[in-house]
């Protein structure tokens, strides 16, 4: 009996082993690919933006009259008639986002394209057109890898198992309900092999690995962020990560559109962001929560186009760079390096009132100059200041014992009233990285 049950230890041993070990993973090449791109935009909208409501959440302990009215008349009055998926492709491209991932289903259930795998969809509402495959064509058009939310936690399929809506129920995890596992593939499915080559998928929920295994099996040229890597919501880690990881985060305080009450972030305060998530190795996941009839809500616009503006001048800094090897933040100055060389970028942050044509001297301390050094500021010549023809704006440098001189002209107008308020970055190139802590 002993040697028997000494056996079936050897088998569950062994099993546990192929299982574990044999798990599929993001391509290493594919993760570089990831971590090269840097900027994403986020997109959650579903039929309660028709309300303003918390997507798909205020399923979650409502009576059952609620949850009726939600999956019956919603869907009747959801017409996004301005919705322009080239408009939208235009923007994005425009802030220097080099992917977007869509919400194709929250956890309400509500399949944002032409599905066969239920009614609760976008082609049975007045709207009648599939929202998931316009997009996709347009950002494709545009030159924007694809990527797609998916929430394989499924409140009206659940209901209609006759379990209770809760994203802490067990039966609400794939790993519980094995026809939700079911469904859910189909699903997965069928948005990959009809929208496909799909660039990026995120899982939202509590137990994400079987779908990743899935995606890995079906698709395995699929870079799968949650589910796969670290994904912190709403906050940003407190120190460099090892990659890949991605920030995900709302412009405001809700993901889906917040119609009154909301409180956004400014243009600086996001593009700071980036440039912190950046200094830390993570990508940025933007989000954007798009109106009941299909327009980006104007406080949101704004703030892209603030980015578009930076980003324009500056994306070299934000693509295809890593973490420097030494300190990422030197006082007001955060650091990224160039993927393959010896070329750091410093973002010069909180420079308030910095007018057109003003020399400013900074100081950074983990970085060392040699005979090959060079030095600009991205977007500018330094060959002129218009309107002064006398002030010379030639970015220099000076190598002290402990640290070096970065004197800097903001020379290019970009504002009219001739201030900016977002980070200037300087490009030093040839450098030799210096461990203050030696």
């Amino acid at each position: 009996m002993k040697k028997y049950k000494k056996y079936k230890l050897v088998l569950l041993f062994s099993f546990i082993s192929v299982s574990v070990f044999s798990q599929l993973k993001n391509k290493p090449e594919l993760n570089e690919q990831f971590m090269d791109m840097g900027f994403g935009i986020f997109i959650h909208w579903s039929l309660d933006s028709q309300l303003g409501s918390v997507i798909s959440h205020s399923m979650v302990g409502a009576s059952e009259d609620y949850v009726k009215r939600y999956m019956e008349e919603l869907p009747r009055t959801f017409y996004p008639k301005d919705f322009d998926p080239d408009e939208w492709a235009r923007l994005f491209k425009l802030t220097g986002a080099e992917y977007v991932v869509f919400t194709t289903k929250h956890h309400n259930g509500f399949c944002m394209w032409d599905t066969k795998t239920t009614d609760f969809n976008i082609m049975n509402t007045p709207y009648g057109k599939d929202i998931t495959g316009m997009l996709v064509k347009s950002l494709r058009k545009y030159g924007l890898r694809v990527g797609f939310y998916f929430s394989p936690e499924d409140f009206s399929f659940i209901h209609k198992q006759g379990h209770l809506i809760s994203r802490k129920g067990k039966m609400t995890q794939v790993t519980a309900n094995k026809e939700l596992f079911e469904y859910d593939k189909a699903q997965v499915k069928e948005l990959i092999e009809n929208y496909g080559p799909i660039d990026v998928m995120f899982f939202d929920a509590f137990h994400a690995k079987p779908m990743a295994q899935y995606v890995h099996e079906i698709a395995p040229d699929v870079v799968v962020t949650r589910g796969e890597m670290s994904t912190p919501e709403q906050k940003i880690p407190g120190g460099a990560q090892p990659g890949p990881w991605e920030t995900c985060m709302t412009m405001g305080t809700q993901w889906a559109y917040k119609p009154t009450n909301e409180d956004y972030k400014s243009g600086k305060e996001l593009i700071n962001k980036l440039i912190e998530i950046r200094a830390k190795g993570g990508n940025f996941l933007m989000n954007v929560g798009p109106k009941p009839n299909g327009e980006i809500p104007i406080e949101q616009e704004e703030r892209l186009r603030e980015i578009a503006l930076w980003m324009f001048v500056n994306n070299e800094a934000v693509k295809n760079v890593r973490t420097v090897p030494t300190q990422i933040k030197d006082g007001d100055i955060w650091f990224t390096k160039a993927k393959d060389k010896n070329t750091v970028y410093a973002f010069i942050t909180n420079q308030p009132e910095w007018f057109k044509g003003k020399r400013r001297l900074f100081y950074i301390h983990n970085v060392k100059t040699t005979k090959d050094t060079e030095i600009s500021v991205l977007g500018q010549n330094d060959l002129v200041v218009e309107y002064s023809p006398n002030n010379l704006p030639e970015s220099r440098f000076k190598q002290q014992e402990h640290n070096v001189e970065l004197s800097i002209t903001r020379a290019q107008r970009v504002y009219n009233n001739k201030i900016w308020h977002n980070a200037v970055v300087v490009k030093l190139t040839n450098v030799e990285f210096v461990n203050n802590n030696d």
